[in-house]
């Protein structure tokens, strides 16, 4: 029986900590090496003609390997491998099934937590901080994600006298296509392994831009004696594999994460081939955020201003659940610009193996491009004003200063467009319209995945959890609308932020089996007829 697990411990790498010198050590070895990252379909290395380069965000310049792109006969053979493999894993037992992942978790934990940590720190350009927080969810999927499945087994229904009732787990009837983000390891590692774990085949279609570290814990998972064909790794262009996998007959499941115009094309697609498939597909999707702080008047301004920081300018504001818009009272706002600008002045941007810095590079030139449209667009709009930031570079890396605009219209484009970039937008309230601005918040943007409140009058935090009840899936009081934890708190959101299936719970894994309930009749009647016919 696997017991509860505890949540992963953070390493602090602070100076002269042996973590400190081995994440060094490591990131210094992958810089030396150059890797080829082949595709892995029923297990057998594939190389092709079509390759991309695995490049840096922080250096673009520099490249660490090179991947493989897979074409539509890749992805037939990979549809193929995983239903000869299905049969033989969905038999395999459940104790031995979860053996695998948590094998996986204890490899990462141990034997490749180092070289996790500086892998995520260059392929995604993370600090060793945000590192760390990735290499430790992904362990807290494999390690509790075995545990819910277990619970989920257990879960039997009542039992009439003379009979014996119970209900058969099964996996779906066909293969999960999993497609995760580039923002987060950990969700690249969960969303192929989850519906894995409960006996389904799998084809995992990593992020372009972040291959190298995906096909990191496909190796990690070949270690722990993942079958072959159970997971199959197949890189490649979305408009040429993506629709072609969404459209086979035999999809039962997407898993993903990412924006919410590609979840609208993937329910687009599936609902206009319905007819088509042999099950009905199951779509498991989170697809971000346009996320909130929001502050009554009575809270504590230093609390605030360091969950803003935090929560807008973290990882460079590349999480789904990052701080992007922000309401504040009048009679607070001076003092939190005023210590939020003295604080925004003292971080250091630049290359993620400078253990000194806060800032690191976005991700790529289309996430640069983006973020400094909407920069530009605040730059240029009468209702809006920058009153910190607005720089940017790319002529190394893909680095944009953290930015902080005042908004006086509270439905601008900037207090309802999802940037993914280290931008909050702040609009100013009266303070006698709280009410009427916790409205309007929870009117203001399509989405509803995470937010906050801060206040220290109770009766102000009760009014805003009633009043965005529906605006938020994660919900926090006095602290930043970042950092949800597996087990702790199970994370999604609803609206145009997806499918609300909340990723670190059961609640996910449910969704990747089809029950059957099974009842054996001990006494089988031997005549037609009711009492009442007498």
């Amino acid at each position: 029986m696997v017991q509860k697990p505890s949540n992963e411990q953070l390493l602090n790498f602070s100076p002269g900590s042996e973590e400190r010198e081995k994440v060094r050590k490591e990131m210094d070895n992958i810089l030396k090496e150059y890797r080829e990252i082949p595709l892995v379909i029923g297990g057998k290395r594939i190389r092709t003609d079509e390759t991309r380069e695995c490049t840096l965000p922080h250096d673009k310049n520099m490249s660490i390997g090179k991947y493989h792109k897979a074409s539509r006969e890749h992805a037939d053979l990979a549809v193929e491998r995983a239903l000869e493999s299905r049969e033989r894993w969905q038999r395999m037992p459940l104790e031995h099934r979860l053996s695998i992942f948590l094998k996986a978790a204890e490899l990462l934990s141990k034997k490749y937590r180092y070289r996790a940590d500086a892998v995520v720190m260059l392929v995604h350009s993370k600090n060793p901080y945000q590192a760390e927080i990735d290499i430790a969810e992904l362990i807290d999927f494999w390690r509790f994600n075995a545990y819910y499945a277990e619970r989920i087994l257990q879960e039997q229904p009542d039992s009439a006298s003379g009979t014996y009732n119970r209900m058969d787990y099964r996996p779906l009837e066909g293969f999960v296509f999993a497609i995760p983000p580039f923002n987060f390891l950990s969700i690249d590692g969960n969303l192929p392994t989850a519906p894995a774990m409960m006996g389904n085949v799998v084809i995992w279609k990593p992020p372009s831009s972040v291959v190298y570290s995906n096909y990191f814990l496909m190796e990690i998972l070949e270690e722990a004696g993942l079958p072959e064909g159970v997971i199959n790794f197949l890189p490649g262009d979305s408009v040429k594999i993506g629709d072609y996998l969404l459209k086979n007959r035999n999809l039962a499941g997407v898993h993903f994460t990412g924006s919410t115009i590609t979840l609208q094309h993937i329910f687009r697609v599936i609902g206009e081939n319905i007819q088509n498939y042999r099950v009905y597909p199951r779509i498991v999707g989170e697809s971000g955020g346009k996320d909130f702080v929001f502050v009554h008047p009575s809270a504590d301004p230093k609390q605030v201003e360091v969950a803003l920081l935090r929560g807008a300018f973290e990882y460079q504001g590349q999480k789904c659940s990052a701080a992007s818009r922000a309401y504040i009272p009048e009679s607070l706002w001076q003092k939190i610009y005023d210590e939020l600008v003295k604080d925004l002045k003292t971080l250091r941007m630049g290359d993620p193996t400078d253990f000194r810095n806060f800032i690191n590079a976005v991700i790529d030139s289309a996430s640069f491009k983006k973020i400094t449209y909407y920069i530009e667009l605040a730059r240029k709009s009468d209702a809006c004003e920058i009153v910190y930031g607005g720089n940017y570079d790319d002529s190394r890396g893909y680095f944009i200063e953290p930015t902080v605009v005042r908004v006086r219209d509270p439905f601008h484009i900037m207090m309802n467009d999802e940037i993914f970039g280290p931008v909050l937008s702040v609009y100013v309230y009266r303070d006698d319209e709280y009410e009427k601005t916790l409205e309007i918040c929870d009117r203001t943007s399509i989405y509803g995945l995470t937010g906050s409140i801060f206040a220290r009058d109770r009766n102000a935090i009760i009014l805003a959890e009633e009043k965005l009840r529906f605006a938020a899936g994660n919900f926090y009081i006095n602290d930043k609308p970042t950092g949800a934890v597996v087990n702790q708190q199970p994370f999604g959101g609803a609206r145009a932020s997806g499918t609300n299936d909340k990723a670190g719970s059961m609640w996910n894994l449910i969704r990747w089996v089809s029950p059957r309930a099974i009842k054996e009749n001990f006494n089988p009647p031997t005549d037609y007829r009711y009492p009442f016919m007498d």
